[in-house]
């Protein structure tokens, strides 16, 4: 499975403290090299942001699938990700 990041998801990235970013794209990686990473996932009940979210610490990543690719459309801290 391939991922992308959404402008908005790289800009949110890129705002994180380093040791927060090196952190949530190693553990991307990881789930990127199972062979069914949705196993892993939580669906979300509003699809506003997207349809799956990776719980990463204090952190949550939500993304949208589409057949071999993951689309990532916000990265943020689990008390403001779903304002």
């Amino acid at each position: 499975m391939k991922i992308q990041f959404t402008r908005k998801a790289e800009k949110e990235l890129r705002q994180l403290d380093a040791a927060t970013r090196k952190r949530l794209q190693k553990k991307l990686a990881w789930y990127l090299t199972h062979e069914d990473p949705l196993v892993f996932t939580d669906t979300l009940t509003d699809f506003e942001l997207g349809e799956y979210r990776f719980r990463i610490g204090e952190y949550r990543v939500v993304f949208e699938v589409n057949e071999d690719l993951m689309s990532v459309t916000a990265i943020g801290h689990r008390r403001d990700i779903y304002r």
